[in-house]
């Protein structure tokens, strides 16, 4: 029986597979809250994901969802803190 050493698809022998999963771990960072410097470090870590794949797969989402990636970065980027003094 043949087994795979590597637990993802592979990028040269099964590209869209790998791209969908690629795809698919960034919704993860997505719905964790992570930008995209945060996202493409994780996968390269974690994943063992080239970052250069990470950010490509990145930019064409972006491309795609260009209102939800402007909502997500509002809805992620630092505010600054308001006191209010009673």
């Amino acid at each position: 029986m043949y087994h795979n050493r590597h637990p993802f698809p592979c990028l040269h022998c099964h590209p869209h597979s790998y791209i969908r999963m690629v795809q698919h771990l960034i919704e993860r960072c997505l719905l964790l809250h992570m930008s995209r410097d945060q996202c493409i470090q994780a996968l390269a870590e974690h994943a063992s994901i080239r970052p250069l794949v990470t950010l490509t797969v990145w930019r064409e989402l972006l491309k795609e969802n260009r209102d939800f990636f402007q909502a997500y970065f509002h809805a992620i980027s630092p505010r600054p803190f308001i006191s209010k003094h009673i």
